[in-house]
């Protein structure tokens, strides 16, 4: 890959189409599978070895990193392709494997503990690039998509769930339903770094289990993969507006970006808490803060300005909108009196952490964050229509859930060779290596 300086550090329109054999055997040493490969040794025993599980393995990260529709589309270009071939360990034409091969390994690599493993690898390569990036994780969205399958007669693994039909209703801002989609097989849940669209923590999931049920357990993934502290905010659609979220964010530390439910039917304001209607502070749905001119007739609601997040005390602090737009409101000698900064208010998050989060609603800080939600998207969008995550003729639960973990490997196997490759300087200049990629490449051949 040639990359300019001036290129983000994960240029992801960078990769080829087709890779190089040089980037399909950078890729390969970049992939951290020995223990993996050491349960597939042991779960084949004493049985037949015509395809070694390393053969098997390269077979099965070829087919998305060459972005083949099929693995028959990888073997067939096995058979032609003596280069290709001895990158991963065949040596002639024959020894390449047939599809019901690949199918049977699938079919075990989705068991345990080779899926637990799979998974590992993926892990590992996230701790390893968030060591290196500085700003990996800092700020992150997640956003779960519909992945297609097919149905198994005789499920080979019982305790996975079975692909299901699902359904999704997208509204306008008045309720209503403007879009349907619906698919027959999975659900996959991403944590991803909205700055790098990488993804740092995956789950599979049935069709029937709600964002806010799998976030928490997605969360706690990520925070593992990255250094502690490291998330600061996480944007999410109003799927994952639940108590139980919000806790496990405030817990963490983390910022939650999320747009909120409307279930008031009536009433929608209502006075803040810890008041009483003689301060004349209400809040909406959304938890903003606003205060009542009740000297004009009628009155005028005015929005409080947000000065900002105290963590200490874990507070939002409000003042005035007058004194701080320095406009004159004719409640001024009322509210006012004797304070230099106006009316000062604070609002504990923990009366209601779903309506008070540490970045407010209405705030153009909220409105940037959550816009970088579209990262997810995009990623959902190279693992479906780049990698075949969403290839719907998967059969079983443990292939699915196999090639999805295989899909991951790939996604962060090129993110680590974005992150390494030299960096070349104008047209005709030299390539050369930036503190970050040299820091990888120390990291990885060590």
């Amino acid at each position: 890959m040639r990359i300019p300086v001036t290129m983000p550090l994960f240029a992801w329109d960078a990769p080829e189409d087709s890779p190089s054999l040089t980037t399909i055997r950078d890729f390969l040493a970049a992939v951290p599978d020995a223990a993996l490969l050491e349960a597939l040794r042991a779960w084949r025993g004493r049985g037949r070895d015509d395809y070694p599980v390393h053969v098997l393995w390269g077979v099965a990260l070829l087919t998305p990193l060459l972005r083949h529709p099929s693995t028959e589309a990888t073997l067939g270009e096995l058979a032609r392709n003596a280069a290709l071939r001895r990158l991963i360990g065949i040596e002639s034409e024959a020894e390449v494997p047939k599809a019901h091969n690949m199918s049977r390994f699938f079919l075990v690599l989705g068991q345990e503990p080779q899926l637990t493993l799979l998974h590992e690898v993926f892990d590992r390569m996230v701790r390893t690039l968030g060591e290196v990036v500085p700003d990996l994780g800092a700020h992150t969205a997640g956003d779960a998509t519909g992945l297609s399958a097919r149905r198994e007669t005789h499920p080979s693994r019982t305790d996975l769930p079975a692909p299901a039909g699902g359904r999704k209703e997208y509204t306008d801002e008045d309720g209503k339903v403007v879009k349907v989609v619906e698919w027959f097989g999975y659900k996959l849940h991403l944590l991803v770094d909205v700055k790098h669209e990488v993804a740092l923590a995956y789950r599979v999931s049935g069709t029937s289990a709600g964002d806010n049920e799998v976030l928490p357990d997605l969360v706690l993934d990520g925070g593992k993969n990255l250094p502690k502290g490291r998330i600061q905010s996480l944007a999410y659609d109003k799927a994952a507006d639940d108590g139980q979220v919000h806790g496990v964010l405030h817990e963490a530390g983390i910022a939650p970006v999320i747009q909120n439910r409307s279930p008031w039917k009536e009433d929608f304001e209502r006075v803040l808490p810890g008041h009483d209607g003689s301060s004349h502070l209400v809040h909406d749905e959304a938890g903003t803060v606003y205060c009542y001119d009740v000297v004009s007739d009628p009155p005028v609601r005015h929005g409080m300005a947000y000065i900002g997040h105290e963590p200490s005390r874990e507070t939002l602090k409000y003042r005035c909108p007058a004194r701080h737009g320095k406009w004159r409101c004719p409640s001024e000698g009322r509210c006012n009196a004797g304070k230099t900064y106006g009316k000062t208010v604070r609002v504990k998050e923990t009366l209601d952490l779903r309506r008070f989060p540490p970045i407010p609603r209405a705030t153009k800080q909220f409105a940037r964050r959550y816009r970088g939600r579209t990262a997810v998207e995009r990623v959902n969008a190279r693992l479906k229509v780049f990698w075949g995550a969403d290839d719907g003729n998967v059969v079983g639960a443990a292939r699915f859930h196999a090639l999805v973990g295989v899909v991951m490997v790939v996604h962060i196997g090129l993110a680590t060779l974005l992150a390494s490759a030299p960096r070349r300087e104008g047209t005709l200049g030299k390539m050369r290596l930036g503190p970050i990629a040299q820091a990888l490449r120390e990291k990885l051949s060590g």
